[in-house]
C-alpha cells in the first residue's frame, strides 16, 4: 500500500508513552493499526445501527444468545493461555 506523510497531533504524554514502548522506528506503525482497528469499529457501529434500523433491538432471547455465545468464546480463549495450561499441569 502505497504510503504518505501526514501532520498529526497527539498529547505529547501520549505520544512518548507509545514510542517508548515500540521504539520510534515503529511508531508509524502503531498509530496505523490504532487508526485501522478504529475504523473497523466504526463500520462495526454502522452494520448494527442498519441492523437495528432494519430488524429493531434484539430481543432478551437473542441477547441471552449472543451472552451465551461470548462466554463461550471466553472459555474456549482461556483453555488455550499458557498461564491455564500450566495451571492444569501444576494441578
Amino acid at each position: 500500500m502505497a504510503t504518505k506523510k501526514y501532520t498529526v497531533t497527539l498529547p505529547e504524554e501520549l505520544a512518548e508513552e507509545i514510542r517508548s514502548e515500540v521504539g520510534p522506528g515503529a511508531f508509524s506503525a502503531y498509530v496505523t493499526r490504532a487508526v485501522e482497528r478504529q475504523r473497523e469499529h466504526d463500520r462495526l457501529g454502522e452494520l448494527v445501527a442498519w441492523m437495528q434500523e432494519k430488524g429493531g433491538p434484539p430481543t432478551e432471547e437473542e441477547q441471552a444468545a449472543a451472552a451465551a455465545e461470548m462466554r463461550d468464546i471466553e472459555r474456549w480463549f482461556e483453555e488455550r493461555q499458557p498461564d491455564a495450561q500450566d495451571g492444569a499441569a501444576a494441578a
